[in-house]
């Protein structure tokens, strides 16, 4: 017990003393215009706030998120794989990736429609 508190005892010490140097060694520039403006994401922050959004930059986003979320539905189902009935399985994972795709080729078109115009 007593060598268990002494490396991490030591480890504390050695981080404390890496950060410590870190700190007193980088460069601080606190007159940075570009690092302490705000960055929105697809916006010039120096310009006017009430120009309108950019629909590409919104429609990457959506699909990422869409993509995100399949992902966290997906991974599940190879794990139920073991416990369930594997026809029932099938099935449901089939119109899962049905509803998937078709989401998927009615956002594809709808951005196609939006870029072109």
């Amino acid at each position: 017990m007593f060598l268990i508190m002494m490396m991490a005892t030591i480890i504390f010490i050695i981080s404390l003393v890496v950060m410590l140097l870190a700190s007193i060694l980088s460069k601080k520039s606190l007159v940075d215009r570009e690092k302490s403006s705000p960055f929105e994401c697809g916006f010039d922050p120096k310009s006017s706030s009430r120009l309108p959004f950019s629909l590409r930059f919104f429609l990457i986003t959506i699909i990422f998120l869409i993509f995100d979320v399949e992902i966290a539905l997906i991974l599940p189902m190879i794990i139920i794989l073991k416990f369930s009935n594997l026809m029932i399985w099938t099935i449901t994972s089939i119109i899962f990736i049905l509803i998937l795709l078709i989401g998927l080729y009615h956002e594809w078109n709808q951005g196609m429609l939006n870029w072109s115009a």
